[in-house]
C-alpha cells in the first residue's frame, strides 16, 4: 500500500493498494470518531461492493446504512442531494459522524457536496471504485452537482478526511468505463509528466504490473497541484485541459449519450489542434495525443485530419 499525504487546508492521506475495501471501516475509523456512517453509492456499484463496505464499517463500530441512487451523470442533481439530506436527518447524523462516497466521480462529487453542506460541514471519506475517480475525481476536494444550465455550476471546495483507493475494484469495470478513466490519465501525463506520456505510448504504464504505480503517480501529481492552488485561482486550471469543450459537449448531449472521459478526450484534441494552428503548441503534439487516445479506445473528433 502507498500513502500520499495531501497538505491542504484540511490535510489527509490517500491510500492506494489492493485489498483495501474490506478494511475501509477501520481505515476510516483512524480519522473519524463518530458513531454513525452513511455510505452513498449508485445502482451499479451497490450490488458489487456495498455489502462488503457496510460490513467493514459495522465491524469498525459504526451504526451504518447505505443510500443508493440511480447511476449516471444525469442523476448528479440537487434533487438527489435533497434525498441524501433526508436520509441524514432520519439517521440523526451529526457533524462528528461520517459520509462515505463509494463509487465513481458522480458519487464522490455529490457525497462531498452533501458533506460540505450538511450542518455546514462534516467528514467524508472517498472510496473511488473507477479509474476516473481514483486518478482524478477523488482527490482535491471539488464537489458539486449539475444544473440544466451547465455542469458543476453548484458546489464547494471540501476536502475528504481520507481517500481509500482499492485497485482491485477496477477489475469489475466495463471496457468503456475503464477507457473513460484513461482520458484523465492521459490528461495528467499531457500537462505534467512527459515520461508518463511516453509510457502510455508504449503501453507499459497500464500493464497489470504497473497500473497501481501509475494510479498513485497521477494522484500524486494532482496532489501537488492542489496543494499549490487549492481553490483553482491559477495552476489548478491546468487540470481542466480538455474540460472546457468537454463539458460543453456533455451538456449538448444532455449528460447521457457522451461520457465525461470521452468528452474530455474530444476536448483535448480540439484545443490542441487549435493551439497548433496558432503556433502556441509544437507541431505534431495533437497527433501524438490522438494516437494515444486511439490506443486506449477513446474517441477523437470525427473526420480528424492532421
Amino acid at each position: 500500500m502507498q500513502t500520499i499525504r495531501v497538505q491542504t487546508s484540511r490535510p489527509y492521506d490517500i491510500l492506494v493498494g489492493r485489498g483495501l475495501l474490506d478494511h475501509a471501516g477501520e481505515l476510516a475509523r483512524e480519522v473519524n470518531h463518530g458513531t454513525r456512517a452513511l455510505i452513498v453509492t449508485d445502482s451499479h456499484v451497490f450490488p458489487l461492493f456495498a455489502g462488503r463496505v457496510l460490513r467493514s464499517f459495522e465491524a469498525a463500530g459504526y451504526a451504518a446504512d447505505v443510500f443508493v441512487f440511480e447511476a449516471g451523470e444525469e442523476h448528479k442533481r440537487l434533487s438527489v442531494i435533497q434525498e441524501i439530506y433526508t436520509k441524514l436527518a432520519q439517521m440523526a447524523i451529526t457533524r462528528q459522524d461520517l459520509l462515505v462516497a463509494l463509487g465513481g466521480g458522480v458519487t464522490g462529487d455529490m457525497t462531498g457536496f452533501a458533506a460540505a453542506t450538511w450542518l455546514r460541514g462534516m467528514d467524508f471519506v472517498q472510496i473511488p471504485t473507477t479509474l476516473l475517480a481514483q486518478v482524478d475525481a477523488s482527490v482535491g476536494g471539488k464537489t458539486g452537482v449539475d444544473l440544466d444550465e451547465g455542469k458543476n455550476l453548484v458546489g464547494a471546495f471540501w476536502q475528504p478526511v481520507r481517500v481509500i483507493a482499492d485497485v482491485n475494484t477496477l477489475s469489475t469495470l466495463p471496457p468503456k468505463t475503464f477507457a473513460d478513466g484513461m482520458a484523465e490519465v492521459i490528461k495528467t501525463a499531457c500537462i505534467k509528466d512527459e515520461q508518463l506520456f511516453r509510457e502510455l505510448e508504449t503501453g507499459i504504464a497500464m500493464k497489470e504490473t504497473h497500473i497501481e504505480a501509475t494510479i498513485a503517480r497521477c494522484m500524486d501529481i494532482k496532489r501537488g497541484v492542489v496543494e499549490r492552488d487549492e481553490t483553482e485561482s491559477g495552476e489548478r486550471k491546468l487540470l481542466n485541459f480538455g474540460h472546457t469543450m468537454g463539458h460543453a459537449l456533455e451538456k449538448y448531449y444532455d449528460y447521457t449519450d457522451l461520457t465525461h472521459g470521452h468528452a474530455v478526450a474530444l476536448g483535448m484534441v480540439i484545443i490542441s489542434e487549435a493551439s497548433e494552428r496558432q503556433h502556441l503548441t509544437d507541431p505534431g503534439t495533437t497527433m501524438r495525443i490522438v494516437e494515444v487516445l486511439r490506443k486506449y479506445d477513446l474517441p477523437v473528433p470525427f473526420g480528424f485530419r492532421h
